[in-house]
């Protein structure tokens, strides 16, 4: 199932990743056979993100492996779609458990490389891969866990609050935000429709335009996640939490979830041309432009 690079953006820039009407998944746990053995667990791996669905369960755990600090490139964001679409399409999965398998982080967001000194074309693309993954992961018909065990900043953060539950490690040095207006950039409008939803309007209007980052205490109180526990029970913690979820029937859970984002899904599928040619004109400014190379010439001073 592995994605080479040249392949994963041949098919990120063909759309056949675009969402497309699905067949019904109600009641999904009773799809096997019955003497049938269930197989314990399988497994697939693209070069950025690792797959393994326990199939006695339903629930298959996403791990970002994507070294220094699983940044969104176009590479990994369109192995993260065609994986979300795998599992979705995978009539043994009910749910997903996404997290990190790099220490410390779990995702830095998006990859300011694919935004800087690119051509017209190349920003496009990016842009519509950005779009996708948000698309799948927060109109998917699976039970969404993040299990956040690292800090989790910007479209790391998006990840995050797109999921139907967020647990994070407790531990005051990770903090998560979109923090889009240090670096000079603005929020779209489907970030900020999504961090409304769940943290609402107030909160998500003060942390934005300070471009905030939370330590993971203060984001529990402010609700952008719903639960902290030690980093070494997260796992076992979200499991906890999926097999509460999956106890309920799915085509109650999938209604309710679709009454209560479909609004904001349609609204991007609506304007979605629109707002990749607003993404396009933006990052191009050449003042944007300054503020991500001062941003990147920052990084290489504190690795150095």
């Amino acid at each position: 199932m592995a994605a080479a690079p040249t392949l994963a953006r041949g098919i990120a820039r063909s759309g056949v990743l675009s969402l497309r009407c699905r067949p019904p998944s109600w009641d999904r746990a009773a799809r096997q056979p019955p003497g049938l053995p269930l197989a314990p667990c399988r497994a697939f791996s693209n070069n950025k993100i690792q797959v393994d669905l326990d199939e006695s369960s339903g629930v298959a755990t996403m791990k970002f492996k994507s070294p220094p600090v699983n940044s969104l490139s176009l590479d990994f964001l369109t192995e993260f779609s065609i994986s979300l679409e795998k599992l979705e399409n995978d009539r043994a999965c009910r749910g997903v458990i996404i997290t990190s398998a790099i220490p410390k982080i779990f995702s830095s967001g998006l990859d300011i490389m694919e935004m800087c000194g690119k051509n017209v074309e190349h920003y496009g693309e990016f842009w519509r891969a950005v779009q996708e993954m948000w698309l799948r992961l927060y109109g998917s018909n699976m039970v969404t866990v993040a299990a956040v065990n690292g800090s989790s900043p910007a479209g790391g953060c998006l990840i995050a609050l797109s999921c139907d539950y967020r647990i994070m490690a407790e531990n005051p040095k990770f903090s998560i935000g979109l923090n889009e207006a240090q670096l000079g950039i603005v929020a779209p409008f489907w970030f900020k429709d999504t961090f409304v939803n769940v943290v609402g309007h107030r909160i998500a209007e003060r942390s934005l335009q300070l471009g905030s980052l939370h330590p993971a205490p203060e984001a529990l109180q402010l609700g952008l996640v719903d639960e902290l526990v030690p980093e070494e029970k997260l796992l076992e913690k979200a499991s906890a939490v999926m097999a509460r979820w999956l106890a309920l029937p799915d085509h109650a859970r999938q209604l309710t979830k679709s009454m209560m984002r479909k609004a904001v899904l349609d609204r991007l599928v609506t304007h979605r041309e629109e707002d990749i040619k607003y993404f396009i004109n933006f990052i191009s400014k050449e003042s944007i432009q300054k503020s991500l190379r001062m941003y990147m010439e920052m990084l290489k001073k504190k690795k150095s």
